[in-house]
């Protein structure tokens, strides 16, 4: 049984902690769902978030919790926002885990966007997990460099992965008592860890294929240590958020409608869902219909026409509609593979393949300013449009300012693009002005 003594003289402190490494494929992601499962089945209230712009590890967060995992994106979101929906979602928690992203300092200009900038604009300890494999005291520069960098982000642990034997392990101690660094655990090598990586945004429909890697972090990882070092006053909330009262249609699919940030639904008072995969009548008084992004080009077949053409109808009376990379491909009027073309719903005049030999990965944050608000989101695909190419209706930058090739199209209210935006901190209807 492990156990906390929490501290509540006058404010509430309880475990709370980022999980990060030096380098992406250490393991941080099997060893944060791992924790999480842990904790979760000795009956703790375990908040999860994830920094940046990932939608699939936050999918084992939730499986890990039984509770949605939050996005924290300091390139999408104000550090007054950060703070405010990390105290928000934690008001509950007996315990706040963080997953990283990536190495703790890469960001998308230098270390800003990265988990270290989270880390710091929170005030949470960082918990490093170093992959060990091939290293024994030479870790210990590169874990002194990561403890000095930044005087804003404090190292308060180490957990080390792939360590091959109890010699190899006696080596690792020595290097965190040398640095006077606590050593948290020492995950041995194991398929199991390995298997529980994930698919690269490839597939994540299959949540299984993690069991064993709970049991592996409670044998080697000295739990109740890291929850008595990581204890820190709980950041507060600014206060319940007046949520929207305007009905929102989401179109949600487990693996062809899912890429949907929890802040977004939680804006809203009325937020109905549907599969369109299934036959669908789109209501007349729906106020947006929202089709993010996924990947229904997998599951062509699936996709119901009635519901498409329902979809259409909303379109062309006016109804107003945000798709996303996903989404927008579900809009366009058919799509390449290499089975063949598929006709698609029709809204927008376009082709999009996605045969393999047309597939090449577009990666990174975006931003354009309309109706004179900034919208910023993160762009992640591999299919792309075929000829004629759309014509955007307004620039698109990445996050150091560039100009991109990305297109933001409309047609009537209906506002589509390769990006998935992040808008908890704006009102999502004015995309659609002026022409409402």
């Amino acid at each position: 049984m492990i156990q906390i003594l929490y501290n509540f003289a006058c404010v509430k402190h309880i475990p709370q902690f980022l999980i990060s490494a030096p380098s992406s494929g250490s393991g941080k992601t099997s060893i944060s769902a791992g924790l999480m499962e842990v904790l979760s089945k000795e009956g703790f209230k375990v908040q999860p978030f994830k920094c940046g712009p990932d939608y699939i590890d936050t999918k084992f967060h939730q499986k890990a919790c039984n509770r949605a995992s939050v996005n924290l994106d300091s390139f999408m979101a104000t550090p007054e926002h950060i703070k405010e929906i990390y105290g928000r979602y934690s008001s509950d928690a007996e315990v706040v885990i963080v997953e990283g992203m990536m190495g703790l300092f890469d960001g998308y200009s230098r270390w800003k966007g990265s988990a270290a900038e989270i880390a710091s604009i929170i005030g949470l300890p960082v918990i490093l997990v170093v992959d060990a494999k091939s290293a024994a005291y030479s870790i210990a520069p590169l874990l002194k460099g990561f403890i000095n960098f930044h005087d804003g982000v404090k190292i308060s642990g180490v957990i080390f992965n792939k360590v091959g034997s109890l010699r190899h392990k006696k080596m690792l101690e020595e290097v965190c008592s040398d640095l006077d660094i606590p050593a948290l655990g020492f995950i041995p090598k194991s398929e199991k860890m390995e298997n529980g990586s994930r698919y690269l945004g490839l597939d994540f429909s299959n949540l299984k294929g993690r069991e064993g890697i709970a049991e592996i972090i409670r044998e080697n990882v000295d739990v109740e240590r890291l929850l008595k070092i990581t204890q820190r006053p709980l950041q507060k909330s600014t206060g319940a958020v007046e949520r929207d009262p305007r009905k929102v249609l989401v179109a949600r699919n487990e693996e062809s409608f899912s890429f949907i940030y929890q802040e977004h639904l939680d804006n809203f008072k009325n937020v109905t869902f549907f599969n369109p995969e299934e036959e669908f009548e789109i209501p007349a008084d729906t106020d947006l219909l929202y089709l993010p992004g996924g990947y229904p080009e997998k599951h062509l077949k699936e996709l119901s026409k009635k519901t498409m053409k329902s979809v259409k109808e909303y379109a062309e009376k006016g109804g107003k509609i945000l798709a996303e990379c996903g989404g927008m491909i579900y809009l366009c009027n058919s799509i390449l593979t290499d089975e063949g073309r598929v006709p698609l719903t029709g809204v927008l005049p376009y082709t999009v393949t996605s045969k393999k030999e047309n597939r090449k990965l577009s990666l990174g944050y975006r931003s354009f300013t309309l109706n004179g608000v900034t919208f910023k989101g993160h762009e992640f695909h591999y299919t792309k449009f075929e000829e004629p190419q759309p014509k955007s209706i307004i620039e698109v930058f990445d996050a150091r300012g560039n100009k991109t090739e990305t297109p933001v199209m409309r047609v009537k209210n209906t506002i589509a693009s390769y990006t998935h935006l992040y808008w908890g901190e704006e009102d999502i209807f004015k995309i659609f002005q002026p022409d409402e």
